[in-house]
């Protein structure tokens, strides 16, 4: 993702389109808490469509209301996982041109930014806005390096999730319950293939073979050797991480061969579409599928990836307050607005998530953000490499190459090599 700045991208990330929360210490907002000011605040994220936009709206929203003395002033970028939008970041950093705030996954990702120097210490804000004790221990711990907090998170998604077509399986003869284990899948995906369906399972760009890559190998190692594979306890040329890689080879057998030039929603559309049965996708698919009209348990299911039932694969949106941020008043005020409890509420409901706040009325949300809101309180939790809560950006980056090139290739023997180094 650190690679030489294309001049278009550069052209994008000048691209502004205007907008303009705060909280009090209950957990309602309140004015003020950023200081005295004015002006824009340029938030950086890559919520460009669907339910990630209509999420970024709501909190707007409450922004606009809340800080009514700041303007909000849009400088997202499409792509991905962030693919593009952090080439641009990257860019503006190195040349000390942040912008206000910055979208910024909680965990290893998170620690780029700190262990350079461009991220300020949000602690005694924290206890200002006493929003210490409305987030989770386990995601305090991954926001919170050498006993000082680095962001504000807005939510946590869920990563090992499977959305389905349930009349393409009902089609084939299949029941809509899911698979106990990937071997389960497989047979269900040749009999998906036997009956017409070319490609059961809808994948699109690298990133997104990575997260069924980790799904799989979190499925066969379980949660504790998965987790010990960003930690250095589990070896990544281990005989049993040989056979997870030989079953995710399988498992792309009977993926779209178009794969690498499609994006996230592409590959849902084609499981809507009823041109695959499958797609792996983190919970902000359920923003996407609501937006477009469609109907949960209804017109799309969902499952824990198959073999990973009773573990939550976790990753976090949050926002940074960078170094030379030229508003700091209004990024406060912004900051604060996204940790509190309107604004994870108008937020979450919209793009698919559950809040990161521990003092949510669920009633608030849907079917599945309900179903997801029970799993994070009782399930085993498990970290996710494609978006940062696992490893480093540069760590991510190297993984996400190899899985490329694997998807081309088809060689298990230099995948492994491949992660193994990467992981060094």
């Amino acid at each position: 993702m650190r690679k030489s700045l294309p001049a278009a991208l550069l052209a994008v990330g000048l691209v502004l389109a205007a907008c303009g929360g705060d909280d009090s210490d209950d957990g309602s907002t309140g004015e003020g808490s950023g200081g005295e000011g004015n002006g824009e605040v340029e938030v950086f994220s890559w919520w460009t469509e669907g339910g990630e936009k209509a999420g970024l709206d709501g909190l707007v929203a409450v922004f606009d209301e809340e800080c009514s003395d700041f303007e909000f002033l849009n400088a997202s970028i499409a792509g991905g996982a962030g693919a593009n939008a952090k080439q641009v970041l990257a860019s503006r950093l190195q040349t000390d041109d942040p912008p206000d705030t910055f979208q910024a996954h909680a965990g290893g990702e998170l620690r780029d930014y700190v262990e350079a120097g461009q991220l300020e210490d949000l602690t005694d804000l924290y206890d200002e806005w006493g929003l210490t004790g409305s987030i989770s221990d386990e995601l305090l711990d991954a926001i919170t390096m050498d006993g000082q907090i680095y962001s504000v998170p807005a939510n946590i998604h869920r990563a090992n999730v499977v959305w389905v077509n349930p009349d393409v399986l009902e089609g084939a003869g299949l029941s809509t319950d899911a698979p106990a284990t990937v071997d389960e899948w497989l047979a269900d995906m040749e009999t998906l293939r036997d009956a017409g369906v070319q490609a059961p399972l809808a994948v699109a760009v690298d990133w997104t073979q990575t997260m069924l890559l980790e799904a799989v190998l979190l499925a066969e190692l379980g949660p504790d050797a998965f987790n010990g594979l960003w930690d250095g306890s589990t070896d990544w040329s281990a005989a049993e991480v040989t056979a997870a890689l030989e079953k995710y080879g399988q498992v792309m057998s009977y993926t779209n061969d178009d794969r690498a030039s499609l994006d996230w929603p592409d590959a849902v559309n084609k499981v809507t579409g009823g041109e695959a049965a499958y797609n792996l996708m983190g919970d902000w698919a359920a923003g996407k599928l609501d937006a477009d009209g469609l109907t949960p348990e209804d017109d799309y299911l969902w499952w824990p990836a198959p073999g990973t039932d009773g573990v939550f694969q976790w990753l976090a949106d949050a926002f940074v307050l960078p170094v030379g941020a030229p508003n700091r008043a209004g990024t406060e005020c912004w900051l604060d607005v996204v940790g509190s409890y309107d604004g994870q509420r108008e937020f979450n409901t919209k793009k698919g998530s559950i809040p990161a706040r521990t003092d949510t009325d669920p009633s608030d949300y849907g079917p599945y953000l309900q179903s997801a809101l029970e799993d994070w309180s009782t399930d085993s939790l498990a970290l996710s490499l494609a978006h940062g809560s696992a490893a480093p950006v540069g760590w991510i980056d190297a993984v996400n190459s190899a899985v490329g090139q694997f998807s081309a290739g088809g060689d298990v023997a230099q995948l492994q090599q491949q992660l193994a180094a990467a992981a060094q």
